[in-house]
């Protein structure tokens, strides 16, 4: 595939980078950034030209949220929720589905989307929900407690699901995308977590806010899947998954370099001649480098419509577990083989550390990725009830 120009030009990433530590600092959203990304037409890199768009295909928006992560990882973890809807909206456009055509023309015109799926004892959000839809004239009022919503200060568009339980034929989730000048909902600052803290991912309740029907998304039955669920894993799991190997590139360029400068009393040399430590860069080096090529192989492969079946979810499940997994292991040894500088604020590393955390909460968590490979390697069906036992 030939790439495409870069959205964003090395100098407007350098600032964000400036600006990183001061959002992780006092806790705030990265507002400065985001109105930088839209002016740059980073918000609608996905929308097909013949819309007005960039016409991104998954596999070059992965390259750009990787080269955003390197500088700023929770602008780009925040811009995903964006990104990711537009960019689902526009695959099934060029499948012939129009379905959703609206977000492509809303996201041209300036509306930010973002994700309100996250609940609180739902492990398998999207597919069901805690959250209560109920049919009234003219679409739908939901009822819950969504957490997790990223770009809470600036969406207009919040993309969410719930349960509509007495729905014909059996219980049915409707995706919605709620208007922000809707009443029947409130926003609720909790957001004060170790890592990822710019995105501002506060929580919100519905209560019985109304979502008209030309905002209803999908309505399917609870627990399957069609083509916009699939499409939705991939787009916002491999671009989680390209921050988090951003972040293990920025840590070991970060690393690495100090160890060659570092003294020790014990040693002739610097500490690059130490074994143990070698061992240790060995292993950061031995982790990282099948992260790329697995991350750009599933998202080429799903851009050039390679037919995987029903072994999609497995390969983007897989592909997101590789990564902040990875991520983590790279990013906890560079701390250690930096020392005790590694510990303090004012260093880099140290919020590298507490971001790279954040890659397993995302979903899917280690339970369900092992759950979804495992039946997908053993022929089990996903949505085989009941789940164990």
């Amino acid at each position: 595939m030939q790439a495409s120009k870069h959205i964003l030009s090395d100098e407007l990433l350098h600032t964000f980078a400036e600006r990183c530590g001061g959002y992780d600092r006092e806790n705030r959203f990265f507002h400065e950034d985001f109105e930088d990304l839209r002016r740059a037409g980073y918000l609608t890199m996905a929308v097909p030209k013949e819309l007005g768009g960039a016409g991104f295909t998954l596999a070059e928006v992965c390259r750009e949220q990787r080269r955003l992560g390197y500088y700023a990882p929770a602008t780009a973890l925040g811009v995903n929720m964006h990104v990711y809807w537009v960019g689902v909206a526009a695959d099934l456009w060029r499948q012939g589905d129009r379905s959703l055509e609206w977000m492509l023309t809303e996201a041209m015109a300036g509306e930010v989307f973002n994700a309100g799926h996250s609940e609180r004892g739902n492990d398998l959000p999207v597919l069901l929900s805690t959250t209560k839809a109920e049919r009234v004239d003219g679409g739908f009022r939901f009822t819950g407690h969504k957490m997790f919503g990223s770009l809470m200060p600036v969406w207009t568009r919040m993309g969410l699901h719930a349960t509509w339980a007495d729905a014909e034929g059996g219980p049915k989730i409707v995706h919605a995308f709620l208007p922000r000048n809707h009443d029947g909902y409130r926003i609720v600052e909790t957001w004060d977590t170790m890592g990822m803290r710019a995105t501002r991912s506060d929580d919100t309740l519905l209560e019985g806010t109304f979502v008209p029907d030309k905002y209803i998304a999908r309505i399917l039955p609870a627990g399957g899947a069609d083509i916009y669920i699939v499409a939705l894993f991939a787009w916002a799991l491999l671009g989680f998954a390209n921050i988090y190997y951003a972040i293990a590139q920025r840590a070991m360029d970060l690393a690495l370099p100090g160890i060659k400068s570092k003294g020790s009393l014990g040693l002739s040399r610097s500490m690059a001649y130490h074994p143990e430590i070698q061992h240790m860069v060995a292993e950061m080096v031995l982790a990282f480098d099948p992260i790329g090529p697995h991350l750009d192989r599933v998202a080429a492969d799903w851009s050039e419509g390679v037919d995987h079946g029903a072994v999609w979810p497995s390969k983007i499940v897989s592909a997101k577990y590789h990564a902040v997994e990875a991520c983590w292991r790279i990013v906890d040894k560079a701390i250690e083989v930096s020392g005790g500088a590694g510990m303090f604020r004012a260093n880099e590393l140290e919020r590298l550390f507490r971001d790279a955390r954040c890659g397993r909460f995302h979903p899917a968590n280690t339970f369900l990725v092992h759950e979804i490979v495992a039946k997908t390697a053993l022929g089990i069906d996903l949505g085989e009830q009941p789940r164990w036992g």
